[in-house]
């Protein structure tokens, strides 16, 4: 068996006060978020999105961030697939941002909403023919018999749309995540690390978040 007890990093490079932060938790998350581009890290907005089934059976994947906005965030996905039926039936949900290059994490906690279908037609739009195609080929989350299948039915939609814009799917759309609950993470030496909260206070419709420092 791999002996894993030793491997182990000591962080370095910045810290994070509570001083050092935004009093809004978004404008804190697009701070580091461009942080993560200009340090050119490979999928900068990629997400760990962590949904819970009706039995209580927790389920994690990476997604992409597409949108940050004034009370929430926003990626699209097919309703159909396994995290799509879950947070149907439980909209409860967390995410986690990983960036070890900047050693640092945000966490955020909250709830999930489908986003108009205007919206979610504006982004298919742009993106690209071949990323369309793929939204109508894969029958997300479903049992396929192998690779081949899922190449013919690219390929058959492809041709269907050969001289015509694709439409969006009716099953394919955006969700949006109204955090409840922030964690900025900056890691430091010894374990000490910091770790800097916002919580949503009084009206749930309002910008109104409280800052606290947690023990790492």
């Amino acid at each position: 068996m791999l002996d894993l007890t030793q491997i182990r990093q000591d962080y370095t490079q910045k810290t994070l006060d509570e001083t050092d932060v935004t009093k809004n938790p978004f404008t804190q998350l697009e701070t580091w978020l461009q942080n993560a581009i200009d340090a050119q890290i490979t999928e900068p907005t990629a997400m760990h999105l962590s949904t819970v089934s009706p039995e209580g059976k927790p389920s994690a994947r990476i997604v992409l961030l597409k949108e940050i906005e004034n009370d929430g965030i926003v990626f699209y996905s097919n309703y159909l697939s396994k995290k799509g039926m879950q947070m149907t039936q439980n909209d409860h949900i967390a995410v986690t941002f990983y960036w070890a290059e900047l050693e640092r994490q945000i966490r955020l906690e909250g709830v999930i909403r489908k986003i108009p279908h205007f919206q979610s037609l504006t982004y298919f739009q742009t993106r690209p023919r071949l990323s369309q195609i793929s939204a109508f080929a894969s029958p997300q989350s479903e049992k396929v018999e192998n690779r081949n299948w899922l190449e013919n039915q690219f390929a058959k939609i492809e041709e269907f749309y050969k001289d015509s814009p694709i439409k969006k799917p009716s099953y394919w759309g955006g969700y949006k995540i109204f955090p409840t609950y922030f964690e900025f993470w900056q890691g430091r030496r010894s374990r000490l690390h910091d770790r800097i909260v916002y919580e949503k206070t009084g009206n749930p419709n309002l910008n109104n978040w409280e800052i606290s420092r947690i023990a790492p």
